[in-house]
């Protein structure tokens, strides 16, 4: 090689020898082209390789050079809740800026929204910074457009939420790293990841409509009523995924960092009620799969029930002796205590601990919570439990234990995932006790508190609760919530089509904080409008007197 660059570069000197000048010339414009032929032929084949050969980006992988590949979320019909798109930041070298105030009012006037502190800060520093990340391919125009020196860009793959509010707590977040930080985003993180490296979209169990709707009833009733906050969730029964989980108040999700830590916050996973007469379902329940009681066993209701010096009434005193179905409609606090009394602390303990009332409730969101639960399980407590007080436990608790009763009897983790979680879960209570409370639940839509859930054709049922909350040491009726816990249809074989709805408003300050006057409404307006895109045919009952209203 060393000789054959030699032999080149003394060229000329022997064609001048040799005469032969021109000669040389022809021969160095001949290797100057075909250097230039072999270098842009080296170029065109690396840009047809890019073009023809780099793997095509699915509609949840990453387009730009250095953007992390993080897959779109979509629902369970594959509409968009979460996406990824371009933006860019602009970054600015002082030193290549000729004229730093002018270049000022030029940018300023380009992007309205930039920190005017910062960008002075950054065209008086002495080195290159980014003056303003996030910009949307028609605002990097604008700025390109000025022709400025010192400014460039680089790109940037923002994770953004077309729909705003809806479905916020449950979607979450993901930082400008590309790793989720909260909701399915942080639950999922590794899978998104990897589905968007292969291309691929991320489904999750929720049908935006079905949220949709949960939201809009939702936020109208509370709204109304003036309330501190609601909660609502849809369970699809027989897998335990969720179709619909809202929190309100809710926030903007694309200006996470703006809202407030009460609109921020996840009342379904992360707030925690004593949640008062949605309780008696599993009280009941305990009852009947014992064998303590059936349906027709007789408890006297007559008069207060005293436990020490603990006086026990009811809301509604009927006074009288009642069967554990009356005892049931009527939300009979008496009643429930006696069984509670009488069933004993190890065996409550253990069919709550199976309904998974004492532990955080199993889903793949890490906001899950713990409940606050007693230590002590004496008479008393016990007593307080059997209607909803002496614990506190999240929504997403209550939703869990609700769909494993009326589900023949098997509790699954509640999932996100579209599918499920794929576990065979745990029998709770045989199929004859499942069938018994969704019997109960249903003459309660008929015949008792839960009259205003009822839905046509729909075959409602579901059990109230109404709690007052603690305040200074003290229950206060000023503060408290209202609940209806359901499931519909609540007939039919246990493998039926079969879904799961909780509804409960947090201190509503206008009107009634009544379960069945403010919960109970809002679920049968959900079921009524939700029940077309679940499939479900209606059939009309025949019309039943009500016998008690709450």
């Amino acid at each position: 090689m060393g000789e054959a660059v030699w032999f080149i570069e003394h060229a000329f000197e022997r064609a001048r020898a040799d005469a032969r000048p021109e000669e040389d010339t022809r021969v160095r414009i001949f290797l100057i082209r075909m250097v230039f032929v072999a270098v842009f032929s080296l170029l065109a084949l690396g840009a047809a390789r890019a073009a023809l050969l780099a793997p095509r980006g699915g509609s949840g992988a990453a387009h730009v050079a250095g953007a992390l590949q993080r897959a779109d979320l979509t629902d369970r019909n594959g509409a968009l809740l979460a996406t990824n798109i371009t933006h860019y930041g602009l970054y600015i070298d002082p030193s290549e800026v000729w004229d730093k105030d002018a270049a000022f009012r030029q940018i300023r006037r380009a992007l309205p929204g930039i920190s005017a502190t910062r960008l002075r800060r950054v065209l008086a520093g002495d080195r290159r910074l980014i003056a303003q990340p996030g910009l949307t391919p028609a605002e990097r125009q604008a700025v390109h457009a000025l022709a400025l020196g010192g400014l460039s860009f680089e790109p940037e793959d923002r994770r953004v939420y077309p729909l705003n509010s809806s479905a916020a707590h449950l979607i979450g977040a993901a930082d400008t790293g590309g790793q989720g930080v909260s909701g399915a985003e942080l639950a999922f993180n590794d899978a998104i990841r990897q589905a968007g490296v292969a291309g691929a979209d991320f489904a999750l169990s929720i049908d935006l409509r079905v949220q949709g709707v949960l939201e809009n009833e939702l936020a109208a009733t509370a709204e109304e009523a003036c309330a501190k906050g609601a909660v609502g969730v849809v369970a699809d029964a027989r897998t335990g995924e969720i179709l619909g989980m809202a929190s309100w108040p809710t926030y903007d999700a694309n200006r996470r960092g703006q809202a407030s830590d009460d609109a921020a916050l996840n009342r379904v996973t992360s707030a925690h009620y004593e949640m008062g007469s949605v309780f008696k379902t599993f009280t009941v329940a305990t009852a009947i799969d014992t064998g303590l009681a059936d349906l027709d066993t007789m408890i006297d209701a007559s008069q207060a029930y005293m436990i020490g010096n603990r006086r026990i009434s009811d809301f509604h005193a009927t006074n009288k002796i009642l069967s554990l179905e009356e005892v049931y409609l009527h939300s009979s606090n008496i009643g429930t205590s006696r069984l509670a009394v009488e069933m004993g602390a190890d065996t409550m303990r253990s069919y709550f601990t199976k309904l998974g009332l004492l532990d955080a409730a199993p889903i793949e969101l890490r906001e899950s919570a713990r409940p606050r639960r007693p230590q002590d399980w004496s008479d008393t407590t016990r007593a307080s439990m059997s209607f909803g007080y002496g614990i506190m436990i999240t929504p997403l608790q209550m939703t869990a234990a609700t769909v494993a009763l009326v589900n023949g009897g098997i509790y699954r983790p509640l999932s996100l995932r579209r599918g499920g979680a794929g576990s065979e879960g745990h029998r709770v209570v045989s199929v004859e006790t499942s069938a018994a409370i969704r019997q109960l639940m249903r003459a309660n839509v008929l015949r008792g508190s839960g009259g205003q859930a009822d839905a046509t054709g729909l075959r409602v049922g579901g059990k109230t609760g109404s709690a007052n909350k603690l305040v200074n040491g003290r229950y206060d009726a000023s503060h408290g919530v209202g609940s209806f816990a359901a499931v519909f249809p609540a007939d039919g074989p246990e493998d039926a089509q079969r879904y799961v709805i909780f509804v409960l408003i947090d201190e509503p300050s206008q009107g009634s904080r009544l379960g069945g006057a403010i919960a109970a409404p809002v679920v049968g307006r959900v079921a009524d409008r939700i029940a077309g895109f679940l499939g479900l045919q209606r059939r009309i009952d025949p019309p039943v007197a009500a016998e008690v209203a709450r």
